[in-house]
C-alpha cells in the first residue's frame, strides 16, 4: 500500500513524534530520566539534604562507616612509615617476583578511575542525558582513586630518599630520572589525568556549591562554599563562560581516557618478558579499566541512592545503561584473553606459548579462572533484561567484576614473573600480611575520601539534572493545536 506524504505528517502524542500507525503508549515512551512528579525546588532539596544536616545530626549509618573506613586509612599512613623504616622486605616481593601487590594496586586503582571521564566527558560531548544523574559520582571516584593509585609508585621504589628520581627535575648531567623508564611516563600521564580530572570536577561543582553557599544557615559554611563558589552569581556572563570552559575541559579530558591507561600499560609492553611485550596491551588495558570504572560506580552509587534517598534522580534506567556498558566491556575483555592465546600460539614463539599455558594451568591456574569467571562470565547475565534491572544483582556483580580485575592484574604481573627465561629460578610468589594489609588500606582511604565527599558537598550535579526535567524547556507547558 502506498502511503502519501501528507499521510505521514507526524502527531504528537504525549510529547513523541507519530505517523499515522497507532503503537502502545508503552511502546513508544521512553522511560524518563527522573521519576515522580519533581521540580527545580524539590531536586535542590533532596539533594542538599546530606550536606545542610547539621553535624550532631548526621546519621549514625555515616558516622559507622566513617570510623570504619578512616581507622583503616589511618593504619594505611602508619603502614606507610613502617614501610620507610623497615624497606620493602616487609612485602612478598622476591628473586624473580620483583613486582606484585604495588604494581597490582597501582594499576588496578588506575583502571577505576577511568569510568569517571568516560561518563563526565565522552558522554557530555555525545549529549547523552542520562549520565547527569551519575556523573558526579564517578568525578568524584576519578580523583580518590587516583589518589590511591599515585601513592604506590612513590613507595614502592625502596630508596625513599631518592623518590625525586621519578620526577623530571633539571638533568642536563643525565645523573637521576631515566626518561626512557615506563615510571616516569606513567607519573607524566597520571599527573596529567589528575590534574585535568580535578580541574573539570570542580568546575561542574561550581554552581551547586553557590547553592549550598546561599542556602547555608550558619556562617562558618557560608564562608567555606563562598570561597569555593569563586564568586558566583548565576549571571548569563557566569553561565556563558561555566558552558564554555566545561566543554574545553570535557574535548581535553576524552583524549585522556585512551591515553592514561595506554600508557600504564606500557610499563609492561616494552618489556621483553613473555606475557608482557604484545601489543594488544594498550586497547586491552583502556576496555578492562573502563570495565572496572563502571563497576565500581555502581558499587558505590547503589547503597549512597538508597541511604540519600536518591531513587527518583537515580532511577532504574541509569543503572540499566550502566549494566549494559559493563556488558559490552566485559566481552571485550573476554575477547582480549582469547586474543592473547591466539597471538601466542600464532607467533610460534615457545616461551610466549608457554608464558600463556603456564596461567591457565599452572600454579597460578586458580588465580586465572578467578578472573575469568568475575571478568567473563558473570557479566553475560547482564543479557537478561531481569536480572540487567536488579538493584541486588547488579550490586553483586559489580563486586564480583572488581574482585576480577584485580585478579587480572595479578595474574599479568605475578604469572609472568614467577617463570620467567631460568628455571632455576622459578618461584613461587606468597604475598605477606603486609601486602593484603596495603590494599585494604588504600580501600580505607578511599571509602574516607568518599565519604568525606557525600557528607559535605552534592553528590548530584543540581544544576545538569534540571536541565533535564521537562519543565527545563521553554516551551513546557504551552498547548499546542494539532
Amino acid at each position: 500500500m502506498v502511503v502519501k506524504a501528507a499521510q505521514m505528517q507526524p502527531e504528537m502524542v504525549g510529547g513523541i513524534a507519530r505517523g499515522d500507525m497507532v503503537f502502545p503508549e508503552d511502546l513508544v515512551k521512553r522511560e524518563e530520566l527522573i521519576r515522580g512528579p519533581q521540580d527545580f525546588h524539590s531536586i535542590t532539596e533532596r539533594v542538599c539534604q546530606m550536606a545542610e544536616t547539621p553535624f550532631l545530626q548526621t546519621p549514625r549509618g555515616w558516622m559507622i562507616g566513617f570510623a570504619c573506613a578512616s581507622s583503616i586509612a589511618a593504619m594505611f599512613v602508619c603502614l606507610i612509615g613502617y614501610l620507610i623504616w623497615e624497606g620493602i622486605g616487609i612485602w612478598g616481593n622476591s628473586n624473580p617476583v620483583f613486582w606484585a601487590f604495588d604494581i597490582i594496586n597501582f594499576v588496578f586503582w588506575v583502571g577505576i578511575g577511568h569510568a569517571g571521564t568516560l561518563i563526565s566527558a565522552i558522554l557530555f560531548l555525545l549529549r547523552q542525558k542520562w549520565r547527569t544523574s551519575i556523573n558526579r559520582y564517578s568525578e568524584a571516584m576519578t580523583i580518590f582513586a587516583v589518589i590511591c593509585a599515585g601513592i604506590f609508585p612513590g613507595i614502592h621504589v625502596g630508596r625513599i630518599w631518592t623518590i625525586y628520581w621519578l620526577f623530571p627535575v633539571p638533568n642536563q648531567m643525565d645523573m637521576w630520572p631515566n626518561f626512557r623508564s615506563p615510571l616516569l611516563w606513567d607519573l607524566f600521564a597520571v599527573g596529567t589525568y589528575f590534574t585535568v580530572s580535578l580541574v573539570f570536577w570542580y568546575v561542574g561543582l561550581v554552581p551547586d556549591i553557590a547553592t549550598l553557599r546561599d542556602r547555608a544557615k550558619n556562617n562558618i559554611a557560608k564562608y567555606a562554599y563562598g570561597i569555593a563558589a569563586l564568586g558566583w552569581r548565576g549571571s548569563m556572563r557566569h553561565w556563558l563562560h561555566y558552558e564554555r570552559a566545561y566543554l574545553l575541559l570535557a574535548a581535553l579530558a576524552t583524549p585522556l581516557v585512551l591515553s592514561v591507561h595506554s600508557v600504564v600499560s606500557f610499563d609492561f609492553a616494552v618489556a621483553q618478558l613473555p606475557g608482557w611485550h604484545t601489543s594488544i596491551f594498550p586497547p586491552y588495558f583502556v576496555a578492562g579499566a573502563i570495565f572496572s570504572g563502571f563497576a565500581m560506580v555502581q558499587t558505590l552509587m547503589l547503597p549512597a541512592r538508597k541511604w540519600l534517598g536518591l531513587k527518583d534522580i537515580v532511577t532504574m534506567k541509569h543503572i540499566e545503561n550502566m549494566n549494559k556498558i559493563i556488558l559490552v566491556t566485559g566481552t571485550m575483555v573476554g575477547y582480549a584473553y582469547a586474543m592473547e592465546f591466539f597471538i601466542a600460539w600464532y607467533s610460534g614463539n615457545e616461551y610466549e606459548s608457554f608464558a600463556f599455558i603456564n596461567r591457565a594451568f599452572g600454579p597460578y591456574a586458580w588465580a586465572y579462572w578467578t578472573m575469568v569467571t568475575c571478568n567473563v562470565i558473570t557479566p553475560q547475565l547482564f543479557w537478561f533484561k531481569k536480572l540487567r534491572t536488579s538493584i541486588a544483582v547488579s550490586f553483586v556483580l559489580s563486586i564480583f567484576v572488581n574482585i576480577g580485575m584485580w585478579f587480572e592484574r595479578f595474574v599479568i604481573t605475578v604469572t609472568s614473573l614467577n617463570r620467567d627465561f631460568l628455571p632455576s629460578s622459578w618461584h613461587y610468589y606468597q604475598p605477606t600480611i603486609f601486602d593484603g594489609l596495603f590494599l585494604l588500606g588504600s580501600f580505607g582511604l578511599f571509602f574516607t575520601l568518599f565519604l568525606l565527599f557525600i557528607r559535605y558537598l552534592p553528590a548530584i550535579a543540581m544544576s545538569e539534572v534540571k536541565a533535564v526535567l521537562p519543565m527545563a524547556n521553554p516551551h513546557w507547558g504551552e498547548k499546542h493545536d494539532g
